[in-house]
């Protein structure tokens, strides 16, 4: 089995790790109430979704 020749240094090892982070959710606005939504999803609040009422609420 290989084995590495050098240790990996602290700097190499962050630089690699950059990616690792957590994401914040794609939230837009409703255009219809104003509520904060997920992108391309049915508001949670009125139940429309592109002007089209989905969900009787």
């Amino acid at each position: 089995m290989a084995v590495p020749f050098r240790r990996t240094s602290k700097m190499k090892k962050r630089l690699r790790r950059t990616h690792f982070k957590l994401q914040v959710p794609g939230m837009v606005e409703c255009p219809n109430c104003g509520e904060m939504k997920l992108a391309h999803r049915v508001c949670k609040n009125c139940g429309t979704y592109k002007g089209e009422e989905v969900i009787n609420k």
